[in-house]
């Protein structure tokens, strides 16, 4: 969470991932992931829509209900995100892709790949 916005009573927290680049999925279908942490909307319980990152105004999905308000630099983690995700992503104005990495059950992260500005660059000629 990289920011929380309120605009007429919906609180918004602001992701550092853009659903509009690189979860077109949960826009298009419409998909919407579980959240570790997090159910459906619940009456009485703190409730955020996710926004991305990028200038598009629909760069946000869905609503999810949390134990405890959300803070600046809390980690939110999308459940079963792979289907259409990685063949579908975009890097609209030079959003980068986000990295592919696997968490192996012994609970370490192993990086298999990062996407930098030569990728972008590489997409436009």
């Amino acid at each position: 969470v990289v920011d929380i916005v309120e605009n007429h009573g919906i609180k918004t927290a602001i992701l550092n991932v853009s659903f509009a680049c690189h979860m077109p999925d949960c826009l298009e279908m419409p998909y919407k992931p579980a959240i570790l942490g997090a159910t459906d909307e619940e009456d009485g319980k703190p409730t955020y829509r996710m926004g991305g990152n990028s200038c598009l105004s629909g760069d946000y999905v869905g609503s999810w209900s949390f134990d405890k308000e959300l803070q600046i630099g809390d980690r939110i983690v999308f459940m079963d995100m792979i289907h259409y995700t990685t063949v579908k992503t975009t890097m609209f104005n030079g959003i980068s892709h986000p990295s592919i990495a696997l968490w192996t059950k012994d609970g370490s992260l192993e990086m298999l790949r990062r996407f930098g500005y030569e990728d972008y660059k590489s997409r436009m000629s």
